[in-house]
Protein backbone atom coordinates (compact mmCIF):
# COMPACT_ATOMS: atom_id res chain seq x y z
CA UNK A 1 0.00 0.00 0.00
CA UNK A 2 1.18 3.51 -0.75
CA UNK A 3 2.14 5.61 2.23
CA UNK A 4 0.70 8.88 0.94
CA UNK A 5 -2.47 10.12 2.59
CA UNK A 6 -5.30 9.27 0.22
CA UNK A 7 -8.29 11.58 0.21
CA UNK A 8 -10.52 9.24 -1.81
CA UNK A 9 -11.18 5.53 -1.72
CA UNK A 10 -12.43 3.64 -4.75
CA UNK A 11 -13.49 -0.01 -4.74
CA UNK A 12 -12.79 -1.74 -8.06
CA UNK A 13 -14.07 -5.21 -8.91
CA UNK A 14 -13.22 -7.34 -11.94
CA UNK A 15 -15.76 -10.07 -12.73
CA UNK A 16 -16.06 -12.76 -15.38
CA UNK A 17 -17.48 -10.77 -18.27
CA UNK A 18 -15.31 -10.07 -21.27
CA UNK A 19 -13.49 -6.75 -21.09
CA UNK A 20 -10.93 -7.35 -18.34
CA UNK A 21 -8.89 -4.59 -19.94
CA UNK A 22 -11.29 -2.00 -18.52
CA UNK A 23 -10.63 -3.04 -14.94
CA UNK A 24 -6.89 -3.23 -15.49
CA UNK A 25 -6.73 0.16 -17.19
CA UNK A 26 -8.85 1.69 -14.44
CA UNK A 27 -6.43 0.34 -11.82
CA UNK A 28 -3.47 1.71 -13.80
CA UNK A 29 -5.07 5.14 -14.05
CA UNK A 30 -5.95 5.28 -10.36
CA UNK A 31 -2.45 4.05 -9.45
CA UNK A 32 -1.13 7.32 -10.91
CA UNK A 33 -3.39 9.31 -8.57
CA UNK A 34 -1.69 9.56 -5.17
CA UNK A 35 -4.86 10.97 -3.60
CA UNK A 36 -6.85 7.79 -4.40
CA UNK A 37 -6.66 4.53 -2.47
CA UNK A 38 -7.84 1.56 -4.53
CA UNK A 39 -9.50 -1.53 -3.06
CA UNK A 40 -9.52 -4.47 -5.47
CA UNK A 41 -11.69 -7.58 -5.79
CA UNK A 42 -11.34 -10.19 -8.54
CA UNK A 43 -13.83 -13.02 -8.97
CA UNK A 44 -12.61 -16.48 -9.97
CA UNK A 45 -14.10 -16.02 -13.44
CA UNK A 46 -12.41 -12.60 -13.55
CA UNK A 47 -9.05 -14.30 -12.98
CA UNK A 48 -9.77 -16.63 -15.91
CA UNK A 49 -10.60 -13.69 -18.18
CA UNK A 50 -7.47 -11.77 -17.17
CA UNK A 51 -5.44 -14.77 -18.32
CA UNK A 52 -7.53 -15.46 -21.43
CA UNK A 53 -7.77 -11.88 -22.70
CA UNK A 54 -4.56 -10.29 -21.43
CA UNK A 55 -2.16 -13.09 -20.41
CA UNK A 56 -2.13 -11.66 -16.89
CA UNK A 57 -2.01 -13.55 -13.61
CA UNK A 58 -3.93 -12.58 -10.50
CA UNK A 59 -0.75 -11.32 -8.79
CA UNK A 60 0.05 -9.03 -11.75
CA UNK A 61 -3.27 -7.24 -11.37
CA UNK A 62 -3.29 -7.28 -7.58
CA UNK A 63 0.06 -5.44 -7.66
CA UNK A 64 -1.75 -2.45 -9.19
CA UNK A 65 -4.03 -1.99 -6.16
CA UNK A 66 -3.39 -0.47 -2.76
CA UNK A 67 -5.56 -3.02 -0.93
CA UNK A 68 -6.67 -6.44 -2.17
CA UNK A 69 -9.68 -8.27 -0.74
CA UNK A 70 -10.62 -11.92 -1.10
CA UNK A 71 -14.02 -12.29 -2.76
CA UNK A 72 -15.03 -14.87 -0.13
CA UNK A 73 -14.16 -12.61 2.82
CA UNK A 74 -17.60 -11.20 3.56
CA UNK A 75 -16.25 -9.84 6.85
CA UNK A 76 -13.78 -7.50 5.14
CA UNK A 77 -13.75 -3.76 5.86
CA UNK A 78 -15.58 -2.89 2.62
CA UNK A 79 -18.51 -5.11 3.68
CA UNK A 80 -19.58 -2.48 6.20
CA UNK A 81 -21.25 0.86 5.70
CA UNK A 82 -18.88 2.27 8.31
CA UNK A 83 -16.05 1.86 5.76
CA UNK A 84 -15.95 5.23 4.06
CA UNK A 85 -15.47 5.17 0.31
CA UNK A 86 -16.34 7.31 -2.67
CA UNK A 87 -17.98 4.37 -4.36
CA UNK A 88 -17.37 1.30 -6.44
CA UNK A 89 -16.80 0.35 -10.07
CA UNK A 90 -17.38 -3.16 -11.40
CA UNK A 91 -15.27 -3.32 -14.55
CA UNK A 92 -16.36 -5.40 -16.33
CA UNK A 93 -19.63 -6.46 -14.76
CA UNK A 94 -21.02 -9.89 -15.63
CA UNK A 95 -24.74 -10.49 -15.94
CA UNK A 96 -24.48 -12.79 -12.91
CA UNK A 97 -23.04 -9.97 -10.80
CA UNK A 98 -25.63 -7.54 -12.17
CA UNK A 99 -28.44 -9.94 -11.21
CA UNK A 100 -27.02 -10.47 -7.71
CA UNK A 101 -26.77 -6.71 -7.15
CA UNK A 102 -30.25 -6.10 -8.59
CA UNK A 103 -31.76 -8.64 -6.18
CA UNK A 104 -29.64 -7.80 -3.12
CA UNK A 105 -28.14 -11.28 -2.84
CA UNK A 106 -24.80 -10.22 -1.27
CA UNK A 107 -23.51 -13.74 -1.93
CA UNK A 108 -19.84 -12.72 -2.06
CA UNK A 109 -17.76 -9.67 -1.19
CA UNK A 110 -18.24 -8.07 -4.61
CA UNK A 111 -22.02 -8.07 -4.38
CA UNK A 112 -21.95 -7.27 -0.64
CA UNK A 113 -19.70 -4.25 -1.24
CA UNK A 114 -21.99 -3.12 -4.08
CA UNK A 115 -25.00 -3.48 -1.78
CA UNK A 116 -23.24 -1.40 0.88
CA UNK A 117 -22.39 1.31 -1.65
CA UNK A 118 -26.05 1.47 -2.69
CA UNK A 119 -27.45 1.49 0.83
CA UNK A 120 -25.06 4.25 1.86
CA UNK A 121 -26.11 6.28 -1.21
CA UNK A 122 -22.63 6.26 -2.70
CA UNK A 123 -21.83 5.95 -6.39
CA UNK A 124 -21.96 2.45 -7.92
CA UNK A 125 -20.95 2.09 -11.56
CA UNK A 126 -21.53 -1.24 -13.30
CA UNK A 127 -19.72 -1.62 -16.63
CA UNK A 128 -22.08 -4.32 -17.87
CA UNK A 129 -20.82 -6.48 -20.71
CA UNK A 130 -23.24 -8.55 -22.74
CA UNK A 131 -24.89 -8.27 -26.10
CA UNK A 132 -27.63 -8.51 -27.08
CA UNK A 133 -29.53 -7.97 -23.84
CA UNK A 134 -32.41 -10.22 -22.92
CA UNK A 135 -35.38 -9.06 -20.84
CA UNK A 136 -33.86 -10.29 -17.57
CA UNK A 137 -30.73 -8.21 -18.25
CA UNK A 138 -32.81 -5.12 -18.98
CA UNK A 139 -34.99 -5.57 -15.90
CA UNK A 140 -31.94 -6.06 -13.70
CA UNK A 141 -30.35 -2.91 -15.12
CA UNK A 142 -33.57 -1.01 -14.45
CA UNK A 143 -33.67 -2.30 -10.86
CA UNK A 144 -30.08 -1.20 -10.19
CA UNK A 145 -30.79 2.20 -11.76
CA UNK A 146 -33.87 2.63 -9.58
CA UNK A 147 -31.68 1.89 -6.54
CA UNK A 148 -29.29 4.68 -7.53
CA UNK A 149 -26.65 2.68 -9.40
CA UNK A 150 -25.25 3.72 -12.77
CA UNK A 151 -25.30 1.27 -15.66
CA UNK A 152 -22.28 2.08 -17.81
CA UNK A 153 -21.80 -0.32 -20.74
CA UNK A 154 -18.28 0.22 -22.10
CA UNK A 155 -19.39 1.39 -25.53
CA UNK A 156 -16.68 3.13 -27.56
CA UNK A 157 -17.13 6.65 -28.84
CA UNK A 158 -15.73 7.57 -32.23
CA UNK A 159 -16.08 11.35 -32.34
CA UNK A 160 -12.55 11.70 -30.93
CA UNK A 161 -11.28 9.49 -33.81
CA UNK A 162 -9.54 6.73 -31.85
CA UNK A 163 -6.51 5.23 -33.55
CA UNK A 164 -6.31 2.05 -31.49
CA UNK A 165 -8.15 -0.20 -29.07
CA UNK A 166 -6.14 1.46 -26.29
CA UNK A 167 -7.60 4.83 -27.32
CA UNK A 168 -11.12 3.42 -27.10
CA UNK A 169 -10.46 1.84 -23.70
CA UNK A 170 -8.92 5.06 -22.37
CA UNK A 171 -11.92 7.06 -23.54
CA UNK A 172 -14.32 4.79 -21.65
CA UNK A 173 -12.16 4.62 -18.52
CA UNK A 174 -11.82 8.40 -18.60
CA UNK A 175 -15.59 8.75 -18.66
CA UNK A 176 -15.83 6.44 -15.63
CA UNK A 177 -13.23 8.53 -13.77
CA UNK A 178 -15.40 11.58 -14.55
CA UNK A 179 -18.20 9.90 -12.57
CA UNK A 180 -16.02 10.30 -9.45
CA UNK A 181 -14.63 13.75 -10.30
CA UNK A 182 -11.14 12.32 -10.69
CA UNK A 183 -8.95 14.43 -12.98
CA UNK A 184 -7.28 12.65 -15.88
CA UNK A 185 -5.87 13.15 -19.36
CA UNK A 186 -6.95 9.80 -20.81
CA UNK A 187 -9.11 11.26 -23.54
CA UNK A 188 -9.66 14.62 -25.23
CA UNK A 189 -12.63 16.69 -24.14
CA UNK A 190 -15.42 17.41 -26.59
CA UNK A 191 -14.93 20.84 -28.09
CA UNK A 192 -17.98 21.00 -30.31
CA UNK A 193 -18.64 20.04 -33.91
CA UNK A 194 -16.06 20.90 -36.53
CA UNK A 195 -17.27 23.54 -38.93
CA UNK A 196 -17.36 22.68 -42.63
CA UNK A 197 -15.00 24.68 -44.83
Amino acid sequence: MRTTAATKRLIIAITGATGAVYGVRLLQAVRDMPAVESHLLISEAGVLNLHQEMDLKRKDVEALADVVHNVRDVGASIASGSFQSDGMVVAPCSMKTLAAVAHGLSDNLITRAADVVLKERRRLVLMVRETPFNLAHLRNMTAVTEMGGIIFPPLPGFYHRPQSIADMVDHTVGRVLDMYDLPHALTPRWGGLKQEN
